[in-house]
């Protein structure tokens, strides 16, 4: 049964259809498997078991049809899946299952996916770091003691233990990349408005928003990102010659300095690529600046849009709320998420800042544009592998704003709404792993497709963590 853990989606849809295994014991396999890891890791914060298993008879009995019929599949839970919960971690949100299924889980479930498992967030999506006061603190599989990332942490955790075939995240800064590159798992974050976001709380309140939001699969392969991608989008991808691209893969003096693993094999990869693509070691155009726009753009009116999914009525109570989880009192909700409501409403942009990103974002965006066609550019993901617990926190949200400096790999592609492919390269001296990604506009994805099949075949690629096997 370990095999089946550790095969991605693709090759088990396959087998499926041989009859090498039968859907109803693929489905207890991972089901039992659940049980036994989520003690560790309290990455699932709810299974589907009873309805998961009559789907798995329907489509037995309809002949295994579809792309991934049989295949069990984890969601973020922040997707409407009818009969269950979507809570973004707040309490008040925790007693009413949703009535109807997300666009994305439809689209999954037309091509016979079973939606076995949900799996925690930070409180409202809005950190990086997974933890709530509602289901708890996820851990890495690798290292309990270390950070799983977020927002789609528990998504990346339970990949990475074999906890489903594939799952399916969100992205609009850095949660399907951080998660990734913290557990080792293949992660895609699709283009602007090339996923349909219906169906997935929070809803954003800004059409620049909405183009920086990416949706795509955390997963074994990149066989099953290109495949998960094709399906939620709706079509596939246009096929590219990886022969004319040329690579961007910036020296990283430009950067805050990384730590010795990550920028050594950051060196592998240089050395690897130069022998097949032509490399172009410069900045790509307004990348300096992207983290600024990128975090206007999501304080664009504050707190404002954000706590009108709380219970708060004013930023007053959201920082008497944060004082009382700092005094030992009981809060309505996770620190992490109040300090970030109170760093949107201080930081936000001033009307004169927020016109001028309006009048220039269009400008900024055509010149991105025009440097990535048939270019993919390479970069880290953080600095560092994961962090132990917290750390991520302290260093994007602390009060001497050094999140301008710690997310400037992450910005890029969703300040402009490109697609991200995130690989595992390697891993640490402390056995963690090192992931980088591959960043180009939508309408080039075949190509990152391509690039990352290259990549983890040479380097290290998607490895499950067995810990929790015994």
């Amino acid at each position: 049964m370990k095999e089946i853990l550790t095969m991605d989606a693709t090759t088990l849809s396959r087998e499926l259809k041989k009859g090498t295994w039968d859907v109803e014991e693929v489905l207890r396999t991972y089901y039992h498997h659940i049980q036994k890891i989520n003690p560790h890791l309290n990455a699932v914060v709810e299974t589907r078991w009873d309805d998961a298993l009559k789907e798995a008879r329907e489509i037995k009995d309809q002949g295994l049809k579809g792309r991934l019929a049989g295949v069990p599949v984890s969601l973020k839970e922040s997707f409407f899946v009818e009969g269950t919960v979507t809570s973004g971690g707040l309490p008040h949100h925790a007693s009413a299952p949703r009535p109807c299924d997300a666009e994305v889980v439809r689209r999954l479930k037309k091509e016979g996916a079973i939606i076995l498992a949900k799996t925690n967030t930070p409180s409202l999506c809005f950190c990086q770091e997974t933890d709530n006061l509602l289901y708890g603190r996820t851990n890495n599989p690798w290292n309990l003691s270390r950070t799983s990332g977020g927002s789609s942490g528990g998504e990346g955790a339970l990949i990475a233990a074999g906890g489903a075939a594939v799952g399916i995240g969100a992205d609009i800064g850095g949660s399907i990349r951080f998660p990734a590159h913290f557990n080792g798992v293949i992660g895609f974050k699709s283009g602007m408005n090339q996923v349909p976001d219906e169906g997935l709380f929070p809803k954003l309140a800004h059409p620049l928003q909405q183009n920086m939001l990416g949706i795509g699969a955390l997963s074994k392969s990149v066989a099953d990102a290109q495949l998960i991608h094709e399906i939620i989008a709706g079509k596939p991808s246009p096929v590219q010659n990886l022969s004319e691209y040329t690579l961007s893969v910036p020296d990283l003096w430009f950067f805050t300095p990384v730590n010795t693993s990550t920028r050594q094999l950051y060196n592998q990869i240089h050395s690897f690529l130069k022998q097949d693509f032509p490399i172009d070691r410069t900045l790509p155009p307004h990348f300096s600046d992207s983290t600024q726009t990128w975090f206007w753009i999501m304080t664009f009116d504050g707190a404002r849009s954000f706590l009108q999914q709380t219970e708060f009525d004013h930023i007053g109570q959201v920082f008497w709320d944060w004082l009382k989880s700092k005094t030992g009192l009981n809060p309505r909700y996770h620190h992490y998420l109040t300090w970030a409501l109170l760093a949107a409403e201080f930081l936000k942009p001033s009307p004169r800042e927020w016109k001028d990103l309006l009048i220039r974002w269009k400008k900024t965006k055509m010149e991105v544009y025009d440097f990535l066609k048939q270019r993919i550019l390479v970069l880290p993901v953080y600095h560092s592998p994961a962090l132990k617990h917290g750390e991520l926190y302290r260093q994007l949200f602390s009060i001497r704003k050094t999140i301008f400096k710690y997310l400037q790999f992450i910005t890029y592609a969703n300040t402009y709404g490109l697609c991200s492919l995130t690989i595992p390269i390697g891993e640490s001296e402390e056995h963690l792993p090192v992931a980088f990604q591959l960043v180009t506009i939508p309408g080039q994805e075949d190509a990152l497709f391509r690039l990352g099949t290259e990549l983890e075949t040479r380097f290290r690629g998607y490895r499950r963590a067995t810990h929790y096997d015994s």
